[in-house]
């Protein structure tokens, strides 16, 4: 499993909803999607991250590098402080262990 992070800073009289409601439609469609979840940092509400989990990495690239979802993000960093930042990570599995 893969988690696809996109991270940015919002500008503080912005709204990003409807732009992560876009992305999350979009990747909806696409095969190996498992689900989406928003965040907003407790500390600093300008921090927003989006948070996927796919299948696979591929799976997660042919939705990155659509077309679709490059317009969206370049639609998001007007409403944006600095670029978003794009990251992945494998999820780790420890023997013995359950994830819930």
């Amino acid at each position: 499993m893969i988690k696809g992070i996109v991270g940015c800073k919002v500008r503080g009289d912005r709204d990003l909803e409807p732009i992560l409601l876009k992305l999350k439609s979009h990747a909806t469609q696409y095969q190996g999607f498992k689900g989406i979840e928003n965040l907003v940092s407790e500390e600093n509400a300008s921090v927003v991250a989006m948070v996927s989990t796919w299948e696979s990495l591929d799976d997660w690239k042919l939705w990155a590098q659509s077309s679709i979802t490059q317009e969206l993000l370049l639609q998001a960093e007007t409403l944006l402080i600095e670029e978003p930042r794009v990251t992945t990570y494998r999820m780790m599995m420890m023997p013995g262990m359950m994830w819930v």
